[in-house]
């Protein structure tokens, strides 16, 4: 990625692998073995996101914008294939901000493979969106392509942040072994409660957002408060 000054949009860096072919191809198996899991098997041992851990940064191109290139996962500048800025700083138009989520909001974010029914859970976060106004609600689609999500968010009629990792650099980033993995943060980013690692019924995660927004609130957090 390059500067993050306003107004200009800042690029992610276009065709630049980050860990090299020989990551790139541990990354498309495990994205393999994760649609094969969600398939067939219960989550084992794995946990996403741990419960009072700092959602780790990054910034990844929005599906509807003209941003290209791989998420920038810097947690300092100058980290070489992490990127040249530091994820949190980087925003702008085309780019999905997950510290700018949660600066001041709760957030509700979800991990999936665009395959299957895994994708369905962005629709179900969807739903959720009128009412529990203030939550943020994103969602990355894992090695996703843009046109066939292009497709999803004009058939579902999404208006959450939607972006996508090309290369799969959230996977470790992220734990991810499951499809969907949805983790809820409170305000300033710690993540509550253990992630979910499945697709949820709608009441359950329905349930899951309220006991989000009650948390934040008991810490003070004011849904439609100023950058909410």
């Amino acid at each position: 990625m390059s500067t993050p000054e306003p107004p200009r949009s800042p690029p992610i860096k276009p065709d630049l692998p980050r860990y090299g072919r020989y990551v790139a191809i541990p990354a498309i198996a495990i994205l393999l073995l994760i649609t094969i899991n969600t398939l067939t098997t219960r989550p084992n041992g794995v946990t996403g996101v741990a419960p009072g851990r700092r959602l780790p940064p990054f910034a990844a191109p929005l599906v509807l914008g003209d941003v290209e290139g791989d998420p920038d996962i810097a947690r300092h500048d100058h980290e070489g294939a992490n990127g040249d800025v530091a994820a949190c700083r980087l925003r702008g138009p085309g780019i999905l901000n997950v510290c700018q989520l949660y600066e001041r909001s709760p957030l509700v974010l979800a991990l999936f493979v665009d395959s299957g029914s895994c994708a369905g859970i962005v629709g179900d976060l969807q739903r959720l969106v009128p009412a529990f106004p203030g939550v943020r609600f994103a969602a990355v689609a894992l090695n996703g392509d843009r046109g066939s999500l292009r497709r999803l968010i004009a058939r579902d009629r999404l208006t959450l942040p939607l972006a996508y990792d090309r290369g799969g650099t959230l996977l470790a980033l992220y734990k991810v072994a499951t499809c969907p993995q949805v983790t809820f943060a409170l305000p300033g980013g710690v993540a509550l409660g253990k992630t979910l690692l499945s697709r949820p019924s709608p009441a359950a995660l329905r349930r899951r957002v309220e006991g989000l927004v009650a948390a934040a609130k008991a810490r003070g957090w004011k849904p439609g408060g100023a950058g909410a």
